[in-house]
């Protein structure tokens, strides 16, 4: 122990349990700094959870980066893209990614069923018709690669969508704030409406129901099944092959019916691409029609044009007895009998015998078109660069389909939200400052009394010899001492608060206002650990000054000095 510790020690609990003029000086100094420790630390763990639950949350519904169409500003209004194996892939081998994943947009609108609810008036149960009521939101679609974390974690009731089987494709995940304001609930039919060039009904059963406290957001989205999306926004081109119910020239009409693309089409019927969307024929035995369709905008080969994907969709004619003459039952029309629910098998009856008639409709090409893709990171502060990488491998270089992608990320998308959150680490600064001001204008306050009490102290140990660095250690310490001793209760009560708002959610917020209704608590060790090094040393560095006035204390006045 060396001697200006074991002296600094002696005097310092004198100080504080007997002198009346120090012991009340030093006390508040010790609350100063532990003010200042708690009010820091609670500063960086609010602004800090704050930051990171604002961006969690946001990314959450996206993503911190997007892949869209080059010429579009936003992925919530994109024309489609291709999806491109090659193109994920590379995206994929980028470091800091952790998913790639598709997803397709289309605005709609919700309608409320109006059926009856159960409200409580005057302690007395009544029953009352709800009014049908529509709200307009967007519809995310997404498939069975998308990474579900998010929304399992903010899920409140029932169960996430699943995707991997067609029979569920109508399954919808929606917000807390939307079951409530249309008075749905986890098994619900669902209307939904889109528009299109007219509007188109479609039910969904909701599976499940979120709530992140991100109003404005929670409002907005619900998640289905990507391919509701492409299907209904007419991406690529679906086809399929009917016979008309009319004759024509004592022959069936073959004829293409075809959804999506540019509505401009041409067709393969075997020989290459034509205009003819279909053709007369009488089988006179067991056919097969194979049907290619896609589109174009000047040249019928689509030579250098950027074509929808094809799709291609079969007919098959089983025939059975004579095929040559038609029973009708009016002038030209003939005589057809539908052999399944799903009208894809019929028959058509001659005078000698009957056609079975197989419609195998086209896959569609929808499949292939996307929004964009959402990448997935795994450290937000690797953001930028991983960004920067992202883009130089995939933005502006034209695919092998001739694809011009663009890169952006969620700061830009949601910059508003984002220059916000920067300016809260201005307050965290001016905070910091301000109480660390405080703080060491307190405990300088007390070091100097602690100096001016102890004149006599002074002038006895320069009498024997010490010198001025020596007794100015021995006050330094002090400071130290008292510096410690406030920290440690600040960092006591900081960390006690911190852990009881994160456990048990005392203080509330306006979620409307600030995106969040709880108050959000995030401390790392690096953070807590740079906040109380910082706060020894600056507040040390500034015991340096008062400690000076050990130099201008005469020995031999001091030592009379009462």
């Amino acid at each position: 122990m060396s001697f200006e510790y074991f002296i600094s020690k002696r005097i310092l609990s004198k100080e504080v349990k007997g002198n009346k003029v120090s012991r009340p000086i030093v006390r508040i100094s010790v609350i100063s700094i532990s003010l200042a420790i708690v009010v820091n630390l609670l500063t960086v763990a609010v602004v800090t959870g704050f930051q990171n639950e604002v961006k969690s949350k946001i990314s959450g519904f996206g993503a911190p980066i997007y892949i869209t169409n080059s010429s579009d500003e936003s992925i919530l209004e994109a024309n489609p893209i291709k999806r491109n194996k090659g193109t994920e892939a590379t995206v994929l081998s980028v470091a800091n990614v952790k998913h790639i994943q598709p997803v397709a947009y289309k605005a709609v609108l919700l309608q409320s069923d109006g059926k009856p609810r159960n409200i409580k008036l005057a302690s007395v149960r009544d029953t009352v018709q709800s009014q049908q009521e529509i709200q307009g939101c967007v519809f995310k679609g997404v498939d069975e690669s998308f990474d579900w974390n998010f929304f399992e974690k903010h899920k409140v009731d029932g169960r996430i969508p699943d995707f991997k089987s067609q029979i569920n494709n109508n399954e919808i995940l929606i917000s807390k704030r939307i079951a409530t304001d249309l008075n749905f609930k986890v098994g619900d039919r669902v209307r939904a409406f889109f528009v299109k060039n007219s509007p188109v009904k479609r039910y969904f059963k909701v599976v499940g129901i979120y709530n992140t406290g991100l109003e404005d957001f929670d409002k907005k989205f619900i998640i289905g099944n990507i391919r509701s999306i492409q299907r209904l926004n007419d991406w690529g081109i679906q086809s399929n092959i009917v016979i008309s119910d009319t004759l024509l020239g004592g022959a069936l009409l073959v004829k293409a019916q075809v959804n999506g693309g540019n509505r401009n089409y041409r067709f393969d019927w075997g020989d290459g691409y034509s205009n003819y969307k279909g053709f007369t024929f009488l089988p006179k035995k067991d056919t097969l029609i194979r049907l290619i369709v896609s589109d174009y905008f000047s040249r019928l080969d689509g030579k250098n044009e950027t074509t929808t994907l094809p799709d291609t969709s079969y007919l098959q004619i089983h025939v059975e007895g004579s095929p040559i003459y038609y029973v009708k039952h009016e002038e030209d029309v003939i005589n057809k009998k539908i052999l399944d629910s799903t009208g894809k098998k019929y028959a058509i009856f001659t005078s000698g015998g009957k056609l079975n008639i197989t419609s195998k409709y086209g896959k569609g090409s929808h499949y292939n078109y996307l929004s964009g893709y959402e990448v997935l990171i795994t450290d937000w502060n690797l953001m930028k660069e991983t960004l920067k990488n992202i883009k130089r491998k995939v933005e502006f270089i034209p695919s092998m389909d001739n694809q011009i992608l663009k890169v952006s990320s969620v700061m830009e998308s949601q910059s508003d939200i984002f220059v916000w959150l920067s300016f809260l680490d201005v307050n965290v600064l001016i905070i910091l400052t301000l109480m660390l001001l405080i703080g060491i204008i307190n405990i300088g306050s007390a070091l100097l009394v602690l100096i001016l009490v102890r004149t006599n102290f002074i002038g006895l140990m320069k009498s024997m010899g010490a010198t001025d660095w020596t007794i100015r250690k021995i006050f330094l310490l002090q400071g130290v001492f008292l510096v410690g001793k406030g920290m440690f209760w600040g960092n006591l009560i900081g960390l006690l608060i911190c852990f009881i708002q994160s456990q048990f959610h005392i203080f509330y917020l306006n979620p409307e206002v600030y995106y969040l209704s709880i108050v959000p608590i995030e401390l790392s060790f690096v953070n807590f650990l740079l906040l109380n090094i910082g706060t020894l040393i600056i507040c040390t560095l500034a015991l340096i000054i008062p400690s000076f006035i050990v130099a201008k204390i005469n020995p031999s006045k001091s030592i009379k000095f009462n």
